[in-house]
């Protein structure tokens, strides 16, 4: 594997993600490489894009071009999004929902026993499914309009295993491969594959990493299956410097 990200970087682009500057957003993806955070900061790519931010075409087209090449479940979908806002591509018919992609990607694949929820379609807010057992509670708790809350399964899946098999292919340690592949088979397959992982910080940082985009990728799908996709406005005002680039 080539030189990814490391946990400094993460903090700046995570940071520049909520504070919703376009401009630091731009700089701070020259840290590392695009493709481990394609479905992380895509939306914000687009945004940038949108807004004819200096620099924001060309970080689009390295996007797009990583999108098309590695091709997990929701790539397809981000990069519909990225062409549009490009003007490469007639605007995308799917609604614009303030969701939060790691909270719905909790909701559609976290614990079996508290995985599903709804969406507070006026918020954007995720309530997982175990909230409702709680008592009376929010508003959410009491109110069934099917115009307010998109409901979200928790749907048994092989995806977390599949994940595990290809993030396998792409460690360049043949001794470390070959661990994994016989930690994957058979029973406790999650926890044999954690354990050889946690040996080796660099590699367990990037699985996460990998794990994520994948999750990620899965919930913008399911939600573009069901008619929206993440939003995320960025502000037009040029940056004051407050995240530093970082080296290129």
């Amino acid at each position: 594997m080539v030189e990814g990200w490391d946990e400094g970087g993460l903090r700046v682009l995570r940071g520049v993600l909520h504070a919703q500057d376009g401009v630091a957003l731009l700089a701070a993806l020259r840290r590392g490489p695009v493709r481990e955070v394609l479905q992380l900061a895509g939306d914000g790519v687009a945004g940038a894009a949108a807004q004819n931010l200096p620099g924001a075409a060309e970080m689009a087209a390295l996007f797009l071009a990583a999108l098309q090449e590695r091709g997990f479940r929701g790539d397809e979908e981000l990069a519909d999004r990225l062409h549009a806002a490009t003007g490469d591509a007639a605007i995308l018919l799917l609604r614009p929902l303030a969701v939060d992609l790691e909270m719905l990607a909790m909701l559609l694949e976290g614990d079996p026993a508290e995985s599903g929820g709804r969406i507070d379609l006026s918020t954007g807010e995720c309530w997982p499914a175990f909230t409702d057992e709680l008592g009376p509670g929010p508003e959410a708790q009491e109110d069934d309009d099917p115009e307010r809350w998109l409901y979200v399964p928790a749907p048994a899946s092989r995806a977390g295993y599949q994940d595990m098999e290809l993030f396998i292919e792409e460690v360049e340690d043949a001794a470390l491969a070959d661990r994994l592949r016989l930690a994957i088979g058979g029973r406790d397959a999650f926890r044999r594959f954690k354990g050889v992982l946690a040996g080796d910080e660099r590699c367990w940082s990037r699985y996460h990493r990998f794990r994520d985009e994948r999750q990620h990728g899965r919930a913008r799908a399911w939600l573009a299956e069901e008619g929206y996709c993440p939003c995320i406005n960025f502000f037009v005002e040029p940056s004051l410097g407050s995240y530093p680039s970082g080296p290129v």
